[in-house]
């Protein structure tokens, strides 16, 4: 069991270094997708799933009760309607930019497999199926495999709930008002 906790966490910090790469640099830095009328509804899908990925952590790394494991699951089920969505209409949102680059498309097909990879085996560590049966196992063995991914997950919520603020807030036209000033006051990148 120890094992599926400890390659849950390496894909959730993979998964973190692609998504603030793509979502953070790409999407709100260097692309500015929020200020294109095309991508904005693109955008509120990112805010939606930035929201939703902290909900996601907690409640399957972190808080092990069944009510918990429900939310988690609520929640990674809404992800998945999201990112179908987000899928969908990607190409249209990127038409100002000459359509969505194939290093990006990568960076997301790796994002995503290691996002779902996560939550699956997390899951997989949560859930016996003997004897006909399915059972929950949320008591978290007092493990090292525990303790690191809980200590992982712990200090990635921070951040999650920051590029999730951020994301609303650049859906707002007083959150892109203040974005843009601070933005044009860097000139790399």
């Amino acid at each position: 069991m120890e094992i599926l906790y400890f390659l849950s966490t390496l894909c959730l910090l993979l998964f973190m270094l692609l998504a603030t790469y793509d979502g953070f640099y790409l999407h709100i830095f260097k692309y500015e997708l929020f200020n294109h009328r095309e991508s904005q509804f693109e955008h509120n899908l990112h805010a939606a799933r930035a929201i939703l990925f902290p909900i996601i952590v907690w409640f399957l790394f972190i808080d092990a009760t069944h009510i918990g494991f429900w939310i988690a699951m609520t929640a990674v089920f809404i992800d998945l309607i999201v990112l179908g969505i987000d899928a969908y209409y990607e190409k249209d949102s990127r038409t100002f930019m000459g359509g969505l680059p194939t290093s990006e498309y990568i960076i997301h097909l790796f994002a995503n497999s290691f996002h779902f990879a996560a939550i699956i085996l997390i899951i997989a560590s949560k859930v016996n199926i003997s004897n006909n049966q399915i059972q929950l196992i949320l008591s978290n063995d007092d493990n090292i495999g525990t303790s690191f991914m809980q200590f992982v997950a712990i200090n990635i919520i921070p951040g999650a709930i920051i590029l999730a603020i951020l994301h609303v807030l650049l859906s707002f036209d007083f959150g892109k008002t203040r974005w843009n000033y601070l933005r044009r006051k860097i000139s790399c990148c």
